[in-house]
């Protein structure tokens, strides 16, 4: 599936300022370090040599201490990390963008109250408003300079989030192609995926 959208190419160039080699359970990987205007430093896991690779296998992740870190079931995105991870040493070419972008841009303090809302029966579309804030406040122009400055501008993105693409898309990143990205579903994470799908637009079929 090739996307076609207006794109900008006004990406200002950024500052990787560490990068190390590392390993882990799934392979050897690299990361980097890129911290935005505002400070918040963003990291690209990668494959060794993946800038020479035509068309990388790219996935777009945002932080999420509770799945990422803690095993939540009540999202999907633990699972989706590692298997993004298998993926790109798989394919032997490929990177993770780990965007600190916590709760879909809210913060961690904001996504705990959002659950505290999902208790009582909310579900995650409405608890975000409900605390007053967008249901996605996600950037993704830092993404897509994170990919540039390693000379990527044309990727196939693990993902079932159309914002995703448009966000890269936009800013001067072609997707070749979008890669369905579905793990890691469960009993407890069937309605927050349900209202992903039903609500939010993304590209998830949940029984």
């Amino acid at each position: 599936m090739t996307i076609q959208m207006r794109k900008s190419q006004n990406i200002e160039p950024i500052e990787v300022k560490s990068d190390a080699h590392l390993p882990t359970e799934s392979g050897n990987f690299r990361v980097s370090v890129t911290p935005d205007a505002d400070g918040m430093e963003h990291a690209l896991l990668y494959v060794d040599g993946f800038e020479e690779a035509v068309n990388p296998l790219i996935r777009i992740h945002s932080e999420c201490l509770t799945g990422d870190a803690f095993g939540s079931m009540k999202c999907d995105c633990g699972p989706q990390l590692k298997k993004s991870m298998k993926l790109i040493q798989e394919e032997g070419a490929g990177a993770i963008v780990y965007l600190r972008q916590e709760g879909r841009g809210i913060g961690l303090e904001s996504k705990i109250q959002a659950y505290a809302l999902q208790d009582k029966g909310y579900d995650t579309l409405d608890a975000n408003l409900a605390l007053g804030h967008p249901a996605d406040a996600r950037d993704y122009s830092i993404a897509a300079k994170m990919l540039k400055e390693k000379g990527i501008t044309n990727v196939r993105l693990m993902t079932n989030n159309p914002l995703k693409i448009k966000g890269l898309v936009e800013n001067g990143i072609e997707v070749s192609d979008r890669v369905s990205h579905i793990t890691g579903l469960s009993d407890e994470n069937k309605e927050y995926l349900r209202t992903k799908s039903s609500r939010m637009g993304h590209l998830i079929d949940v029984e």
